[in-house]
């Protein structure tokens, strides 16, 4: 040091330094982790969405899971010191989203589905009002859905998009067959941690069972106004849209542990009459052919104190169970 440096340039560098790690607490790093498979037609975007972003401290971690259609090749277009990409064999979703997260350098953790986007301050309005909170609060917004045109986004606000306590929370989507995009989240980096890594057993609703704990996990739920990501509906790749053997396993293990996490917070009648709620919306993908996990659907049902009944059918459907059967009615 300096020993002619008088007691007035000393401060002054004091303050500068204080300033200087102010200003470094204020921009939290900020990962967005997308996972990829056959998605080349909406990649680019969906990358693009991230980086214009006017939050100033954002990384992308983009993960290929083994797609055969140009995938790779689109989102390393856009590799550089902000965004890496890498492949792996196809291990579905989860595995993929796993992957990303334990390459992640961020304080937060952005998911983002592959053909999905952000608004261009959907972070920054979220990180707005982070100061003074725990960090186990969880962050959430709204978002529209959209088919080929963002621009024309439709936002259709719920019970949901409200400040929630995870309890309220999960019982109020649980009562209302209500759902988020994951986009929505913006989870911090202890959060994360204690809510472990996403369970690459299931495939349907892997999401559903993934914040349903990552909300169990929280202490509060914010919803962040005017903070939105848009998702893009009717992708005929779409996973959630199968109803395959191996699917309905996967979404009645995503079931029973959603229900878990629920009653570790509250065992309670209104908590288990939500849960039962959710249980009847999905009959439909076990009823009638897949016996054996319609019986654990009712052994869960006869858990929480109730019973399933049949799904219910719009009337064009109901003509044809009538006259060829259910199987053909659900086809």
């Amino acid at each position: 040091m300096n020993v002619g440096m008088t007691a007035d340039t000393l401060g002054g560098i004091r303050t500068w330094k204080d300033t200087m790690s102010r200003s470094m607490k204020l921009a939290p790093l900020v990962s967005v982790l997308i996972p990829a498979y056959n998605a080349a037609a909406w990649v680019p975007t969906c990358i693009e969405s991230v980086l214009a972003q006017d939050w100033p401290r954002v990384e992308v971690v983009v993960v290929d899971d083994g797609s055969r259609d140009g995938t790779l090749a689109a989102a390393r277009r856009f590799e550089s010191k902000q965004v890496k990409v890498v492949t792996q064999e196809n291990r579905g979703a989860a595995a993929a989203r796993n992957r990303a997260l334990s390459l992640a350098q961020g304080d937060y953790i952005q998911w983002l589905d592959a053909d999905d986007l952000l608004g261009s301050d959907k972070i920054s309005r979220q990180l707005a009002i982070v100061e003074g909170l725990e960090p186990t609060v969880l962050l959430s917004s709204g978002f529209g859905r959209f088919f080929s045109r963002p621009e024309k986004a439709v936002l259709t606000p719920t019970l949901l998009w409200r400040d929630l306590s995870p309890v309220d929370w999960i019982t109020t989507k649980f009562a209302n067959n209500l759902w988020m995009n994951p986009a929505v989240w913006l989870v911090s980096r202890e959060l994360t941690e204690a809510s472990g890594p996403w369970n690459e057993a299931l495939s349907l609703d892997d999401d559903g069972e993934y914040f349903c704990r990552v909300v169990a996990a929280s202490s509060e739920v914010k919803f962040v106004a005017g903070a939105r990501s848009c998702y893009r509906q009717w992708n005929v790749a779409s996973l959630s849209r199968t109803s395959s053997e191996k699917a309905c396993r996967s979404l009645l293990t995503s079931l029973k542990l959603s229900i878990g996490y629920l009653r570790s917070l509250e065992d309670s009648s209104r908590t288990r009459n939500a849960a039962l709620c959710y249980l009847q919306v999905w009959t439909h993908y076990f009823y009638p052919e897949k016996k054996a996990l319609l019986a654990e659907l009712d052994a869960l049902a006869a858990e929480l104190g109730g019973r399933l009944q049949p799904p219910a059918l719009k009337p064009q459907y109901e003509l044809i169970r009538r006259l060829f059967g259910w199987e053909r009615a659900k086809r």
